[in-house]
């Protein structure tokens, strides 16, 4: 990949996410120019970032681009372990991976097109938009501080907060919209019973502009010679954010769950410890995918990422820091705190920061867990009752069908602790085990109502409930793989992006071997290792 020599592109896409470099790829590869921007030295997004697994509960409903991408990473340990180890188990047919590994692997597939180039360290500033048409961003060099103005025909927004979106002037939500606007029962203010599924006391379902906590997600290594021990705590380190997971141990919310579900990061020896603020899967090479347990009262993260979406790089920057140090903080706290049993220390304690992970970045993950930013209004809102059992009354057959989603509901707290809540944090949708059924993924939840030249496969037009559903990066990446495809089709035909022909975007989005139709599977949809 050159470095850019033109200010004219026919594809541009804004946010080397999964979803960003899958749109990237399927425009290349049918033989457009494009240009790739991404403002972090690296990209890859969070599945470079320590989301070490690829969130799919039906891996057949899934194909295209990211089966070549999991494809890639099953060759990768294929070649490096036994196919009998523990560790070319650990990879699960490549859906569970390194950080280091999928960055590499996303590297290898942007670098096979000649047409397609990559600036990483550029910020989008702004963009021109006349007669409702996106024509141009500008975008800076972060290091060298030279603006310069990209035009296309084509923009695709794949940022996780919908930055290009907003920039263009397109309408969007942020926040969660009333039970009433949509019909949703599980929408707007909600205490929700994730063990019974019921709806407690304490719920509105107001509308409001709150959105899901940000986390980090962590990579951690178990092996000694390559573990970095925290060995003072954070800056800013306050003890009293984490207490309340001493009361969480005492009413025994750290107990296991219900259901024990494999890949869901449940630990059993965690059970009934402190250590259950975390949820820890493992990964080849003695390493491990750690969420952050949303379960406990004690969670501290909700509201944190208040001003996020709206700051500027200066602002998200220090959002960014508070919440990278509370973080830091819990582990330090589950290792370090002399108020915890010592048998849970030493559990905490086999769990360090993987030297050979995040090198430039202190080995801590380099992108903020954006669970949820701005939403576009489209064409079309996905709802929860496009989703679930709810909508069965509802037709199935969307006739511009781009990709299938199929992860249930599943948000983070919108708010910290209330001094009545004792079952949940409000906001909080653990709906793994209940309502969403596989459906078809409809095109127009892409297009804005009004501005052309654009379109959104990230920040997609959904409810606050339904994007908790669309929000995974497989599917994620078949609609980056939907938009590129789009995106060449409006080039060749000479048409908005919301006029393409359906028809041939669907066989072509067939032919390079996206599922377009839910189906029931007894055996799973894996390409086999090329090697």
């Amino acid at each position: 990949m050159n470095p850019i020599e033109s200010s004219r592109f026919e594809v541009v896409v804004i946010g080397g996410t999964p979803g960003g470099i899958a749109a990237a790829i399927a425009a290349a590869r049918l033989g457009r120019q494009v240009l790739l921007v991404e403002s972090h030295r690296r990209i890859g997004g969070m599945s470079a970032s320590g989301l070490g697994k690829s969130d799919v509960e039906k891996r057949h409903l899934i194909g295209g681009i990211f089966q070549d991408f999991t494809s890639r990473i099953k060759c990768h340990y294929k070649e490096q372990f036994a196919q009998a180890s523990e560790d070319y188990q650990l990879c699960q047919d490549g859906y569970y991976f390194e950080p280091s590994v999928a960055e590499k692997v996303f590297s290898d597939m942007l670098g096979e097109y000649p047409n397609l180039e990559l600036l990483t360290h550029h910020r989008l500033t702004s963009a021109r938009v006349e007669t409702d048409t996106l024509r141009a961003v500008k975008i800076i060099d972060i290091d060298s501080g030279i603006a310069r103005e990209i035009n296309a025909p084509v923009f695709i927004d794949a940022t996780y907060e919908g930055d290009l979106l907003a920039a263009a002037g397109a309408e969007f939500r942020v926040g969660r919209e009333s039970r009433d606007q949509f019909g949703e029962p599980h929408a707007g203010k909600i205490y929700f019973d994730y063990q019974s599924a019921e709806i407690l006391p304490g719920t509105t379902g107001a509308g409001d502009q709150r959105i899901p906590a940000y986390t980090y997600r962590l990579c951690l290594s178990t092996r000694a010679e390559n573990s970095r021990q925290l060995e003072s705590p954070p800056e800013e380190y306050d003890r009293n954010h984490y207490t309340g997971y001493f009361g969480d141990l005492a009413a025994g919310r750290l107990a296991g769950p219900k259901n024990l579900k494999p890949g869901r990061g449940y630990e059993p020896s965690h059970f009934n410890t402190l250590v259950r603020a975390l949820s820890v899967t493992p990964l080849p090479n003695d390493k491990t995918d750690v969420n952050i347990n949303p379960r406990p009262l004690g969670f501290p993260f909700a509201e944190e990422n208040a001003g996020y979406l709206e700051g500027s790089a200066e602002e998200r920057e220090v959002i960014c820091r508070r919440i990278r140090n509370l973080t830091l903080g819990l582990l330090y706290f589950l290792q370090n705190d002399p108020e915890i049993p010592e048998e849970h220390r030493k559990i905490a304690n086999r769990y360090h920061l993987p030297k050979d992970e995040f090198t430039d970045t202190d080995n801590f993950p380099f992108q903020l867990y954006v669970r949820e930013g701005r939403r576009l209004v489209g064409e079309y809102t996905l709802t929860e009752c496009d989703i679930t059992t709810l909508g069965e009354g509802k037709t199935d057959e969307r006739y511009d069908a781009v990709a299938i989603g199929e992860f249930p509901i599943d948000s983070f707290p919108c708010r910290k602790r209330q001094p009545e809540d004792s079952v949940v944090l409000e906001g909080y949708l653990g709906m793994l085990d209940s309502i969403t059924r596989p459906y078809q993924i409809p095109y127009r939840i892409m297009i804005p109502q009004r501005i052309d030249g654009l379109i959104v496969p990230v920040a997609a037009s959904t409810t606050h409930v339904a994007f908790s559903s669309i929000r995974m990066e497989p599917t994620w990446m078949a609609l980056g793989q939907a938009a590129g495809t789009a995106a060449h089709l409006s080039w060749a035909t000479g048409e908005k992006l919301r006029n393409v022909p359906i028809a041939r975007m669907q066989k072509q989005l067939t032919d390079d071997g996206q599922i377009l139709k839910h189906f029931e599977s007894q055996t799973e949809n894996l390409t086999e290792c090329s090697i």
